[in-house]
């Protein structure tokens, strides 16, 4: 008989909390839409403060019109900004998506760059968004560390920081460089879908392996005395 998640969890071990994550969440992925690194790379940049959705419905028609950085380096940010405007944040994430295609023309030959150090160079690309253009679309491992990261790999007792480069030392030493992207893309999506900011913790399938479930989830899901 198969075990189930509870059974997979029971020992605390990060590789087995990730494994059932993997089948809580099968597939997992960024949710952005992007044919190429450039386009992920610019959606990144517009998903801060915004929702992956919003992003999706922006950027189709941003790419029509700007199909490569050196289109997108040739507009001007009062052009942009009607088309990002629904994003929000739009002059500044303006500045940026045209900052980042001059400077991938410029000093990247119109590519975008396989490297941390470089990509963070870029505006508007800190560490988050370079591990996810890096892991998702130039294959290079990184582990994409934002607020659901946070929160979850904190709550299950993996992290002990707010800091967001920090945790992602920490949680880099969890596991194999192979397996970063796909945990952090797990962790976002159990952040959105389960462990939210006021968890579900009766849907959860690790936790039987969950610091904050064994202090104060379980009250979460005990039956309420009639």
């Amino acid at each position: 008989m198969a075990q189930g998640p509870d059974a997979l969890t029971s020992g605390m071990t990060p590789t087995a909390i990730f494994d059932t994550l993997d089948i809580q969440h099968p597939n997992a992925d960024t949710e952005l839409h992007y044919r190429n690194a450039f386009e992920l790379l610019i959606a990144t940049i517009l998903s801060a403060q915004s929702t992956d959705a919003r992003v999706n419905l922006t950027t189709p028609a941003l790419f029509e019109r700007y199909p490569t950085p050196a289109a997108l380096a040739a507009a001007t940010p009062e052009e942009l900004e009607p088309q990002i405007k629904a994003t929000g944040f739009y002059r500044v994430k303006a500045k940026n998506i045209q900052g980042a295609a001059a400077a991938i023309v410029a000093l990247h030959g119109g590519q975008v760059p396989a490297d941390m150090d470089a990509l963070v160079a870029l505006p508007g690309v800190g560490r988050k968004t370079a591990n996810v253009v890096l892991g998702h679309a130039l294959g290079v491992p990184g582990w994409p560390v934002d607020r659901h990261v946070l929160r979850v790999a904190e709550r299950i007792g993996f992290i002990h920081t707010d800091d967001a480069v920090m945790a992602e030392r920490q949680l880099c030493a969890l596991l194999p460089p192979a397996r970063w992207t796909r945990a952090s893309d797990t962790l976002i999506l159990h952040g959105r879908r389960i462990c939210k900011p006021k968890p579900l913790c009766d849907s959860c399938h690790i936790r039987t392996g969950c610091a904050y479930f064994a202090a104060l989830g379980a009250k979460a899901v005990r039956p309420k005395k009639k």
